[in-house]
């Protein structure tokens, strides 16, 4: 399995490159179409094939460059290694730069170099296996993201069922999945197991079918790594590690705490992390209602301070400040000047990241005594 984030990253930067022959000179061709069948096979994995095991040629072609794969489908987790079968019943044959920009660049009328080819079984005309097989490769390469929550439910996410989430995911990230997003998750799951948890990991991986998904644990999850996702090892509570680890992995476009949902960590993973978000994105705070319970470190008097709820609360004055009555000479703080929107949801916060300068009502208005002349009334 192809896992090296330097060259996957490479990779989805050369999928909409105009210089992708190049680019992927210089990375490999080898080590391109490695990691490209090893995206291959995990699409096709939610996908129906033949009941039993079948492998399938596959032949990229790169310059005057032939590279054969063979394909295992049928036989648990469909699986890519280096191999030539004279004797597959099935070849499927393409450019390798097609299937890059097929699988990894924007939308457009990629596949026309696609070649496919089902050998006859002893004397039968039509292999419903074979068929099966084929299928199975050809959508895994040209569909398009599915259903957030179809995705939650056939990786196990609780962001549906054991919350509602996805609806509300469904409809802020549907603008940004056919984009090569980077996506910060805290909190992979699993607690401190290194194979357990990262369904929702996956979720995001084959929704942002262009995109590179983090996921930050204080626990150690080396085995819930794979193709384009990456884990991270640290504290959510720690700013100084939090803002090293996104000026060295960010910008991001999308991130999501789903971490402790303690307070005193949500609050400093905002104010480290949110800076790091690129213009246009969104940042997402889960699970908000421990903000009201003691055991949580929250507070059930909706009056209490430091804790996420009033962080929240603070955000819609930080989006009005240029309403607000205030000397002239107050400097605007960095979220008062980069919150363009508070989306609030059952126990979720959508907060939009840009620039918050929309001019605020003129002096005259906001000097009238309007309040008085309807109490005389």
């Amino acid at each position: 399995m192809s896992n090296d984030p330097t060259l996957i990253e490479q990779v989805l930067l050369a999928a909409s490159s105009p210089d992708a022959e190049a680019r992927v000179t210089g990375l490999g061709p080898g080590a391109v179409a490695q990691m490209l069948l090893d995206e291959v096979a995990d699409r096709a994995a939610l996908l129906l094939g033949p009941a039993d095991r079948l492998v399938v040629q596959i032949d990229l072609g790169f310059a005057e460059e032939r590279l054969g794969y063979l394909l295992t489908l049928g036989d648990g987790a469909p699986r890519a290694e280096i191999g030539w079968d004279d004797e597959a019943p099935a070849t499927v044959r393409q450019d390798l730069v097609d299937l890059l920009r097929e699988l990894f660049g924007p939308v457009g009328p990629f596949g026309a170099t696609r070649e496919l080819f089902a050998r006859e079984l002893a004397s039968e005309e039509y292999s419903a296996p074979i068929a099966a097989a084929v299928r199975q490769i050809v959508a895994a390469v040209s569909q398009r993201p599915r259903d957030v929550t179809e995705l939650a439910v056939r990786f196990g996410s609780d962001k549906w069922g054991g919350r509602w989430y996805t609806p509300h995911y469904q409809r802020y990230f549907e603008p940004y999945r056919e984009q090569p997003v980077k996506i910060l998750e805290l909190g992979i799951g699993g607690y401190d197991s290194p194979d357990a948890g990262g369904e929702s990991l996956r979720m995001w991986k084959h929704y942002f079918r262009r995109g590179l998904v983090y996921g930050m644990d204080i626990f150690p999850k080396n085995g819930v790594a794979e193709t384009r996702v990456h884990v991270i090892r640290g504290d959510q509570g720690d700013e100084g590690f939090l803002d090293s680890m996104a000026s060295e992995l960010g910008p991001f476009d999308i991130v999501i705490d789903d971490g402790s949902h303690i307070s005193h960590h949500i609050i400093p993973s905002f104010n480290a992390l949110f800076p790091h978000v690129k213009p246009g994105g969104l940042y997402v705070i889960e699970d908000l209602a421990s903000a009201y319970w003691p055991g949580w470190g929250g507070d059930p008097d909706p009056s209490a301070q430091y804790r996420t709820m009033d962080m929240v609360k603070n955000l819609l004055d930080d989006l009005h400040h240029n309403e607000q009555i205030r000397n002239g000479n107050d400097e605007r703080s960095t979220t008062e000047l980069t919150v363009t929107g508070v989306h609030v949801h059952h126990n979720l916060a959508i907060i939009e990241k840009g620039r918050n300068t929309e001019q605020g009502a003129p002096e005259w208005l906001r000097g009238i005594d309007h309040a008085s002349a309807y109490t005389e009334a």
